[in-house]
């Protein structure tokens, strides 16, 4: 009786000191993800808090912000952009996403001008991408869209973002799915075998959230896709350098119509705006994930968000795991920031839709001097891109509000030289130049609307200057 007394003590005390390890394991632990599983449900069986939150990224948030509303057009809300587009996909329809899993649905449904570019335009879109890249090689990126579509199965057509574009399915460790980045990291002597977690829950982001040109033969077929980096390094990839790569390598992909001259075009660049001199939260050692997905309970379980959201969405919750101030105060630092970037934004877009309206005159007079016209064209391309590099990121500035503001007080300056040059050479050829303002802009753009798509008068204006004027 006393060895059977001292045998029950014996294990009552180590199931104490164990705790939960005398329960069974739970039916998720026992879950294998196979290698290269893409469907997310998989995954959320194993992780079913994960994919909970992560099917939120399918609800539909308005009007969350004083720039931003899910799926709300992104022209008419800044009318220039219409004179800035004119000649390209963009200036036909250009909306903001309704979230990471419906980016599909989302390309799917847009106008047929914005995939002419052909397969490449799915490299950020779908999962199967990395897969297609090596399947069809070159083929990949010149091949009709609709083509390449097909050659993802049926019912995973309209999916969107999910598990495996950032997680290894065996170890749930993060990692890069995209060779573009790859590429583009070494580019800037940065070794992709050497990340931290750190800077990979920045990078798993910058696999699309970031600036992106698409090579073409002398046919106008796609032929890769590349991340125009290498004249920056890593924590400095500059508008500068990025201009002078579009200029040096030929990085021309559409015709702009106003000024009669091929253009580049800028992209999204959340991580290069975010990562550059300027940046207080880059400077902190903050991640993309930090903010767009915060810690969250569910349960007894801590997990990171898996909606990827900004933190004007939810209260501003994520800011306030580092800063003691309440969601107002937070909130209004946010505003202060992007009402004044925005007013930069304004002012330097309807400069850059003037010079090209002033250029357009220019160009139809036949004795205009060619040379002069020449000139400000170029001042007008270098301007378009610091305008548009700001214009496309998604955080109207706040990423970084000082180079937000420096990059639009330049193209301000060469807006106003390209259309000093065009008046110029206007008035040499003994001709009236036009004036343009603000409103007269906007009738413009009104009135070349063809109706079906472009200038949406429904739509809220957020093109403003503090000054009101």
């Amino acid at each position: 009786m006393r060895t059977m007394m001292y045998c029950t003590m014996f294990v009552w005390i180590a199931l104490s000191m164990t705790g939960c390890s005398g329960e069974p394991k739970s039916v998720a632990s026992a879950i294998i993800i196979p290698d290269g599983e893409k469907d997310p449900a998989v995954w959320g069986r194993k992780f079913p808090n994960h994919y909970d939150s992560y099917l939120k990224n399918s609800e539909k948030t308005k009007d969350y912000s004083k720039y931003k509303s899910d799926n709300q057009c992104r022209l008419s809300p800044w009318p220039f952009q219409f004179v800035l587009f004119d000649g390209w996909g963009f200036g036909v329809e250009y909306n903001e996403p309704n979230g990471h899993t419906e980016m599909m649905k989302d390309q799917r449904d847009i106008d047929s001008s914005r995939k002419k570019a052909g397969g490449v335009c799915l490299t950020c879109k779908t999962p199967y991408a990395p897969e297609l890249r090596k399947k069809l090689d070159i083929d990949y990126f010149r091949k009709p869209y609709d083509e390449v579509l097909n050659e993802i199965p049926e019912k995973h057509r309209t999916m969107g973002l999910v598990c495996i574009d950032c997680h290894d399915p065996a170890t749930m460790d993060l990692r890069i799915s995209r060779q573009t980045l790859i590429e583009s990291l070494k580019a800037i002597g940065k070794d992709p075998e050497k990340l931290t977690r750190q800077e990979k829950r920045s990078l798993v982001c910058a696999q699309c959230h970031v600036d992106y040109s698409i090579p073409k033969d002398k046919d106008g077929k796609s032929i890769a896709l590349v991340f125009p980096w290498k004249n920056g390094k890593w924590g400095n990839i500059t508008i500068e350098a990025v201009i002078k790569q579009i200029r040096d390598e030929g990085l021309k992909e559409w015709k702009h119509k106003p000024t009669d001259q091929k253009l580049g075009h800028l992209r999204h660049p959340e991580f290069e705006l975010f990562s550059s001199p300027g940046s207080v939260h880059w400077a902190a050692g903050v991640a993309c994930a930090d903010c767009h997905m915060p810690y969250e309970r569910v349960g007894r379980e801590k997990i990171s968000s898996h909606r990827w959201e900004s933190p004007l969405k939810n209260d501003m919750k994520a800011c306030m795991q580092c800063h003691t101030q309440d969601a107002k105060w937070l909130k209004d630092q946010v505003y202060n920031i992007q009402d004044r970037v925005n007013h930069m934004f304004t002012k330097a877009g309807y400069t850059l839709a003037s010079a090209a309206l002033t250029l357009e005159a220019a160009v139809k007079i036949p004795k205009a001097d060619n040379a002069t016209i020449e000139k400000a064209k170029a001042l007008y391309a270098e301007a378009y891109y610091r305008c548009t590099w700001i214009g496309a990121e998604n955080s109207m500035g706040f990423h970084n509000p000082t180079e937000s503001l420096r990059v639009l007080g330049d193209a301000l300056d060469l807006g106003h030289q390209a259309e000093a040059l065009a008046r110029e050479a206007i008035l040499k050829a003994s001709a009236t130049p036009p004036e343009f303002d603000m409103a007269q802009i906007d009738k413009i753009v009104a009135e070349r609307s063809d109706g079906k798509t472009g200038f949406k008068a429904d739509v809220k204006k957020r093109a403003a200057l503090m000054s009101g004027k």
